[in-house]
């Protein structure tokens, strides 16, 4: 029976010197070219652009292990004559194509041909862009064939000493090909075949033996990188997280992959890496560590965690939480916002947000709806002799409860709304944005509507933020499932926010012995101060995606999970849709919670 999972901080060891050497399988060895099958096409054209002009004829020659396994051909009636240079060119007239089939006719034939093959053409974008573009005017889906281009190849492996140019006609001289030629399909297809060959023969010394190793042919990868590569054998082929670790044993970098982690270390030594600093990682890297998961979701929460202890210097995301900050409403006689970095029993919170400046917005945005003071100092119940109102007063902006123009009675009506639109329906603060978007847009301002649906997105997102997490933060323990593919379950153990731990069972095996064990097994986690929680957020945030997708049953609930009916997070999604409309969009509405689903209600126990 499978145990549970109880997730902790993680001691990791690498193989000792002298460890068993590892046989690769075949997924790792990838497929040799001798098995691939390749099918070499032409095309001639009525011009050059694929939106515009059309194609005339085809011709395909396909190929496996150096033996020509078929050959297609046909005339294409275009729809119209052909330019007098096209026919100089190619030989082919309008007159010969009266009578033959349309594109219409001829491209399924093609793509049956094709089928399963991997396409090869001289300056492949040309030929397979017309062929693309054909299929898109037929409504016909692409089937997304795996491409190689000829000249590419060809300009890694021939040098200019060589041959002057990488035209086809010059290489099939070059190479000796069987076949001239001449600008009709079918023979230039015969002469690239041949090209085809000799370019994998020069690639073969240099290590591209497989359809795999074609992937960074042509855009080659730093040979230091590429050996290694050695450093993803032996890891395995389940989902978890990987740690570059560097000479001194540090940890360079902190990776997730919730399939395989073999394939997912494997792509950091190949062309699929585009990432400069990645690269220069790697060369630092002295071996990698895997942390096995039972699950993606684990696999996300561990890389978090992960990322927060040792913060690793090539990781840019998610290395200091402690420093998200949120907006506070003081708890005084005259309460204010400020920005602060912690959550204190007491006052009200929204938050946390990815930076103080999106902080910053959201307080503005309260200050926009309601005569708040902003004032940053503690005023007393009784005004000071002396005391001046400042401008924002004299503008109607602040009801002066500095100089007794608000008493705390009155003024803790201002706060009582605050606090309402902060932790429940933000409806007042919502609709005085929306009423000065529509005003700015009708005037054509903008750059300044587009600030205030800003401001507007920015509180929003973190009123929704703390009312899911806050909701969360007190729930004692929850247990929940899901379905896996193969019919059994996925268990999630969570205590006040936090993941406590996971288990998955077959389909054969009765789920409730585990739920026990992760009860009994789980990590203890103390209550936190809502609304933030015992954990990351961003690992509240996994969580709660995890826990609001479809098909999940909550097996156990200690506590209360509810959200507010007119929450922050609907409230949202109205705002954005309203803004979207009114407003040009100069700025993206970015959204600085990752994973969390918009519009989906939350589930009440």
């Amino acid at each position: 029976m499978p145990t549970a999972r109880r997730l902790r901080p993680l001691e990791h060891t690498a193989p000792g010197p002298g460890a068993a050497p590892v046989q690769l399988g075949l997924d790792e060895l990838g497929t040799p070219l001798r098995d691939v099958t390749f099918v070499v096409v032409d095309l001639e054209t009525t011009g050059g652009r694929a939106t515009e002009d059309a194609i005339t004829e085809i011709g395909a020659v396909k190929v496996r292990g150096g033996e020509v396994l078929g050959e297609f051909q046909t005339l294409v009636d275009p729809g119209g004559p052909v330019p007098p240079f096209i026919q100089v060119l190619t030989g082919i007239t309008t007159s010969m194509l009266v009578g033959a089939p349309t594109i219409a006719q001829v491209l399924p034939s093609f793509l049956e041909f094709a089928r399963g093959s991997v396409l090869v053409a001289h300056n492949a974008p040309f030929d397979v862009g017309f062929l693309r573009a054909a299929a898109a005017r037929l409504d016909r889906p692409w089937p997304g064939f795996p491409v190689v281009d000829t000249v590419r190849l060809a300009r890694r492996v021939v040098l200019r000493d060589e041959a002057p140019n990488h035209k086809l006609s010059t290489l099939a001289a070059l190479f000796g090909a069987q076949v001239t030629p001449n600008h009709r399909a079918l023979s230039d297809a015969r002469a690239t075949v041949d090209v085809l060959h000799a370019l994998l023969g020069r690639l073969a010394p240099l290590g591209v033996t497989h359809l795999e190793d074609l992937a960074t042919a042509t855009d080659p990868v730093p040979a230091d990188v590429r050996r290694r590569s050695t450093l993803a054998d032996g890891l395995p082929d389940s989902p978890g997280v990987y740690l570059f670790r560097g000479p001194r044993e540090e940890v360079l970098y902190v990776g997730v992959s919730t399939t395989s982690l073999r394939r997912r270390v494997r792509s950091y030594f190949t062309s699929a890496e585009k990432r400069g600093r990645m690269t220069e990682m790697v060369r630092l890297a002295e071996r990698v560590d895997p942390v096995v998961c039972v699950s993606p979701l684990e696999a996300r929460v561990r890389e978090l965690r992960l990322i927060a202890e040792h913060s690793p210097r090539y990781n840019r995301r998610s290395r200091s939480p402690e420093r998200m900050p949120w907006v506070r409403l003081t708890d005084e006689p005259f309460p204010r916002l400020s920005v602060v970095r912690d959550v204190r029993p007491g006052p009200t919170h929204i938050g946390p947000f990815a930076s103080r400046a999106l902080a910053q917005q959201a307080v503005d945005a309260l200050h926009a709806a309601f005569a708040l003071r902003q004032c940053t100092g503690r005023l007393p119940a009784t005004p000071a002799p002396g005391a001046h109102a400042c401008v924002l007063a004299e503008v109607g902006r602040c009801g002066a409860p500095c100089t007794g123009g608000q008493d705390v009675t009155t003024y803790a009506d201002v706060a009582d709304a605050v606090r309402r639109s902060m932790t429940g329906d933000p409806a007042a603060v919502a609709e005085a944005h929306a009423a000065r978007i529509r005003t700015l847009a009708t005037q054509e301002r903008f750059e300044e509507a587009a600030a205030v649906r800003d401001r507007l997105t920015a509180f929003l997102r973190g009123a929704a933020r703390a009312q899911r997490h806050g909701r969360l933060a007190t729930v004692r323990e929850l247990v929940a499932a899901c379905r896996t593919q193969d019919g059994g379950w996925e268990l999630v153990l969570v205590r006040h926010g936090r993941l406590a731990g996971t288990a998955v069972v077959d389909r054969r095996t009765d789920p409730r012995p585990v739920v026990a064990s992760l009860h009994a097994g789980g990590e203890h986690v103390a209550p936190p101060v809502a609304p933030a929680t015992a954990a990351h957020p961003e690992e509240t945030d996994l969580l709660l995606t995890w826990l609001e997708q479809p098909g999940v049953r909550l097996v156990e609930v200690d506590g209360e999970w509810s959200s507010p009916v007119r929450a922050a997070q609907a409230v949202r999604d109205v705002a954005a849709a309203v803004a979207l409309d009114l407003v040009a969009p100069r700025a993206p509405l970015v959204d600085d919670t990752p994973g969390s689903p918009a519009g989906v209600p939350q589930r009440t126990a």
